[in-house]
């Protein structure tokens, strides 16, 4: 049976593989492990071992603590960082992949803009 805090952790690792455009097969190659094994972790099928997430965590750029982020103290997974797993969606995916592509300032003001397009039509 699958653990909450193994899915919730899988989840987090294929979102951030799927952010910073990362195959399942380019990851595995970096932390030295089979593609397969990456699936597991990524279904919660499989635990990640401490020093694999560790691994995990520098081959994304991320702090280990990343992962576990939106967990609640009953070890329930509530993912407030991707509600309704809407990375799933490949649309709102690579709109996420271009707006991270945008200079930084530029990005602000962007930001900025939907933020004012979606008070309004509120």
């Amino acid at each position: 049976m699958k653990h909450p805090v193994d899915v919730h952790v899988g989840k987090r690792i294929r979102h951030r593989r799927w952010m910073v455009g990362m195959t399942q097969q380019q990851l595995a190659e970096k932390v030295g492990i089979k593609f397969q094994q990456i699936q597991k972790y990524e279904t919660g099928m499989n635990r990640v071992s401490a020093s694999r997430l560790w691994d995990i965590a520098d081959a994304v750029s991320v702090p280990v603590a990343y992962f576990f982020e939106g967990l609640t103290e009953g070890e329930e997974a509530v993912d407030e960082a991707v509600p309704g797993d809407i990375l799933a969606d490949k649309e709102a995916l690579e709109l996420v992949r271009s707006y991270y592509a945008i200079p930084e300032n530029q990005r602000r003001r962007l930001f900025e803009l939907a933020r004012v397009l979606s008070d309004a039509a509120a």
